[in-house]
């Protein structure tokens, strides 16, 4: 992929539309989900995206100046979210951030992913919903996104200790969760069920 961007960078620097749509197509999905975790309105969220490709775009000539292309839209897309925030900050101050949404992609394909119940994907989503609100974030950029720990740290801009930290507390919660869970419906015979 990142010579597929090196690519598709050149070819906006050149004013090729056709590459700034594969660039679209390529981030929008991923950078508006990561706008609405920040904005929590997916119309704003679209609108953000949107604006930071139109920015991009108007400065495309200085486009080759940009190092790490992901790393740039995601930051942009956070600065303009934050942006977009600070029309409604008063109101944001009487709220916490525990309303930050993040979403298992549904298993759909593969004989691994098909083994999956509905059950376990229910169960998997409650326990990333219970995770605190910067450890949600941290794993779904890693996670779902598919990023990398360097890059989630200049995205958020906090260190790579506190990412692998904030993962390991993710996937300890997660795990923990998922045994309990397992464990409260099918307690062993002649032994107590644990309380925890």
């Amino acid at each position: 992929m990142a010579n597929d961007l090196i690519h598709i960078q050149s070819g906006i620097a050149q004013g090729d539309e056709i590459k700034l749509a594969e660039l679209y197509k390529l981030f929008h999905k991923r950078l508006q989900h990561f706008s609405r975790l920040i904005i929590r309105n997916d119309e704003i969220a679209e609108e953000v995206v949107d604006d930071v490709f139109v920015k991009l775009w108007a400065r495309r000539t200085k486009i080759q100046e940009i190092e790490n292309l992901t790393v740039y839209l995601y930051i942009a897309v956070k600065n303009q979210s934050l942006n977009a925030l600070s029309k409604k900050a008063q109101e944001l101050i009487t709220e916490s951030f525990s309303y930050l949404d993040i979403d298992i992609k549904e298993a759909v394909g593969s004989p691994d992913e098909l083994m999956i119940t509905s059950e376990m994907m229910s169960n998997m989503q409650a326990a990333v919903d219970a995770l605190p609100p910067r450890c949600k974030m941290i794993f779904k950029l890693i996670r779902e996104d598919g990023l990398r720990y360097k890059e989630v740290a200049q995205i958020l801009n906090i260190s790579v200790n506190t990412i692998d930290v904030q993962m390991a507390i993710a996937v300890k919660r997660i795990c923990s969760a998922l045994q309990i869970s397992r464990q409260s419906k099918t307690p062993s015979l002649g032994q107590p069920e644990k309380k925890l």
